[in-house]
């Protein structure tokens, strides 16, 4: 609800949104311009009295003179029947320049406070305030869940490009677009009356001055008393009205000054309301705060770049809502498969799914989890079996369709009577990897729901991971299920094979090194990073199979390092790959595996080919920071993947240290006992606030895992804290 509220709020008012955001930008820059401008800062030990008595002799006409928030001091005046404005040096009382406001920063001022509408658009620019802050409200409630809380809320962000984009924008200018907003519309309610006038009242006008000849206006008692600083404006009396008075105005109140003694005749301090509205008008302008006016327009840039990006996302999700054909009525349905989903990604699983079971002779009836309890339990008289598929939202919470799910699942006091299997979507790099689809199975334990298939999960959508989920509801239920999700991959480039290494032979596990640069000519490499994925498409396959990239575009080649596994679709078509063979290929950002900035060490694990990502991060430590290599491998004689390339970087120092390990040795061990063996130099380095960094086999990275809680449990700390750090990261498949 939260997410379809702030989209369609975004999508609604954009234009008045983006319109307000960049003038508001751009007006930002007008204090940055004053204070630049002040040529001479005036000192509090210069009065006003001694300001105005040098103004006497250079602007002997002049009739007011106003100290603007950036502490420029103008003095206005008419000399010839023409008026004119200059900026005077304070300290000398000459002319710097002539001063006008510009004509564009005027009409750009009228257009963010009015839309150029007169009331009306003031009407409309305070409700687009109101709308921005609500935004910036709902926005920051769902980036913290995406991330897991308040206290993770400098996580890194996980997701497509423009989600990222989108989410860390957000994160940087919240408080800047919070301040705006929230400024803006008091601002507006205070205009139309919905609060209080703040205005002080006038002080009393004296009904009776002494009227002798006008004292000249640097003896003046009253004006030597003040200090420039603390000058927002004086206007002179009227010439030759000896009854006229001067009419001063400063940061403390507003009074009038007798012409001829220089005595203050009256004085009426601010109120506490007049000064809580300046304040707030300052907050919200920056004018006397350049600096906080330059945040506040860098804040509201962001806005352009949060619409466009909203956009994108907002339409990306439309395209991939999916429609489920041939759904059966739930009353005449045997299956029913309920789907708990955030961006609709799920839904193209569940739609796979369902065509599947239709296919094979079952009648399915698939909905969202949310719509599970608004049906009698007679409904579901025929089901034989339920399915769920339920992705997480952020660190553990319910996916927007199954918002509800167990909060009605826990008042119902009868459930139908059918057997249950859940399946997780999630990303391990998230400490709650699939946790709502564990609670979900944990609530239907609790209910006497009887399982089908233990809780199964998958990450990062793997269609393989699906499929063999597939595989095994099929041997359940008896019969041979497909599946076979095919998601909507962007355009591929052609690669050719230049190079390539083959190792593992001996020991029958041959894995083999390639290196593959662009077939065009004079066309580069699409940009990537060592970490990053390289989905390729075998021939005669639908489904990319994906590889972490052992190097970056700017190597100016594209690495993987692979084995062959027996049947492989895609593993056996690289293999047969000679030099110059070409490969269709796409590259998928995977910014979540990748070393973090900083001069804390970084340890690399990893065995067999998932040292392909490890070596990458390694040949791109120009800057030598301190790096331990962790891998484990068959044999050293047959597979020791990247033996020669290791060895020199331990001599270059891109590598600090190598620990290497073989399963088919004599001194037979696996890379999570050679971590236990090491246990007081790992605890070292993560006390130095060192990241880790895993790639390879999920067996091997949950071996890695527990070894490592044992490792660390001393530092009263485990890996689920260190994830939640964003120093833990894993690449697994």
């Amino acid at each position: 609800m939260l997410r379809k509220f702030h989209s369609w709020f975004g999508l609604i008012s954009t234009v008045l949104v983006v319109l307000l955001s960049i003038t508001g930008a751009v007006l930002s820059v007008n204090p940055v311009i004053e204070f630049a401008q002040v040529k001479v800062v005036a000192t509090p030990s210069i009065s006003v009295a001694e300001l105005t008595g040098k103004l006497a002799s250079s602007h002997p006409d002049a009739e007011q003179i106003q100290r603007t928030p950036s502490g420029s001091i103008i003095v206005y005046y008419t000399e010839n029947g023409q008026t004119g404005a200059d900026l005077i040096n304070p300290i000398t009382g000459e002319t710097i320049e002539a001063y006008s406001n510009s004509p564009v920063m005027v009409w750009l001022k009228k257009l963010h406070r009015s839309y150029l509408l007169g009331s009306l658009g003031r009407i409309g620019a305070g409700i687009t305030a109101f709308i921005i802050l609500l935004l910036t409200i709902s926005g920051a409630i769902m980036v913290t869940k995406r991330l897991g809380g308040w206290r993770q809320i400098l996580r890194p962000i996980q997701g497509a490009f423009r989600q990222r984009l989108h989410c860390q924008m957000g994160r940087v200018a919240v408080l800047a677009l919070m301040l705006s907003a929230t400024t803006g519309l008091y601002m507006s309610a205070v205009t139309f009356e919905l609060l209080p006038d703040y205005q002080s009242l006038e002080p009393v006008f004296p009904e009776s001055v002494k009227g002798d000849l006008p004292a000249s206006i640097d003896t003046l008692t009253a004006l030597k008393s003040i200090p420039i600083s603390e000058l927002r404006e004086l206007v002179y009396p009227y010439k030759n009205d000896h009854n006229d008075v001067y009419s001063i105005t400063t940061h403390q109140g507003r009074g009038f000054i007798d012409q001829s003694t220089g005595q203050l005749l009256s004085f009426k301090p601010f109120n506490n309301k007049q000064k809580l509205y300046e304040f707030i008008y300052m907050l919200h302008t920056g004018e006397g705060l350049w600096w906080l006016g330059l945040l506040l327009g860098l804040g509201a840039l962001a806005v352009p770049l949060m619409s466009w990006t909203g956009i994108q996302i907002w339409w990306s999700r439309r395209r991939s809502a999916t429609t489920i054909n041939n759904n059966t009525a739930l009353r005449s349905a045997d299956t029913v498969i309920l789907v708990g989903s955030e961006g609709n990604s799920t839904w193209g699983f569940a739609k796979t799914f369902h065509n599947a079971l239709n296919l094979v002779g079952y009648r399915a009836h698939t909905m969202s989890m949310n719509n599970f309890a608004n049906n009698s339990v007679s409904c579901y008289s025929n089901i034989k079996q339920l399915f769920i598929l339920t992705a997480t939202y952020g660190d553990g919470g319910a996916p927007a369709s199954a918002s509800h799910f167990l909060t009605q699942l826990d008042k119902m006091t009868e459930i139908p009577e059918f057997l249950v299997a859940v399946l997780g979507f999630g990303d391990r790099q998230f400490p709650g990897f699939c946790q709502y689809a564990k609670d979900v199975q944990t609530a239907l334990t609790a209910k006497g729901c009887s399982q089908l298939l233990p809780l199964d999960t998958i990450n990062r959508q793997s269609p393989q991971e699906f499929s063999r989920w597939g595989n095994t509801v099929g041997r359940m239920i008896n019969t041979e299920l497909s599946l076979l999700y095919t998601p909507n991959y962007p355009s591929c480039t052609t690669l050719s094979l230049v190079e390539r290494v083959d190792y593992g032979a001996e020991v029958k596990a041959p894995t083999a090194v390639l290196r593959f640069k662009q077939s065009a000519v004079n066309k580069a490499l699409p940009h990537f990073e060592a970490g990053d994925l390289v989905g390729i498409l075998a021939p005669g396959s639908k489904v990319a199979r994906f590889y972490s990239l052992a190097s970056a575009s700017k190597d100016s080649m594209l690495e993987i390092c692979i084995r062959l596994h027996s049947g492989g679709l895609c593993s056996s078509f690289l293999h047969s790959l000679s030099v110059g063979d070409s490969i269709e290929a796409f590259i998928q950002l995977n910014p979540s595996f990748r070393p973090a900035s900083g001069k804390a060490p970084i340890v690399l694990i990893g065995a067999g080919t998932g040292i392909g990502p490890l070596v990458g991060f390694i040949r791109n430590n120009k800057s030598h920071h301190r790096i331990h290599l962790y891998w484990g491998g068959r044999s050293r004689q047959s597979d020791f993947l990247y033996e020669s390339e290791l060895n020199s970087y331990l001599k270059d120092r891109r590598l600090t240290e190598l620990n290497t390990v073989f399963s088919r040795s004599n001194n037979r061990s696996y890379v999570q006992e050679k971590i236990a063996v090491d246990s007081l130099e790992i605890r070292g380095l993560i006390a130095k606030g060192a990241q880790i960094l895993v790639c390879g086999g999920r067996d091997m990275a949950s071996s890695v895992m527990v070894a490592l809680d044992e490792v660390i449990a001393p530092m009263g700390i485990d890996v689920l804290t260190l994830k939640a750090q964003g120093r833990y990261r894993e690449d697994v498949y």
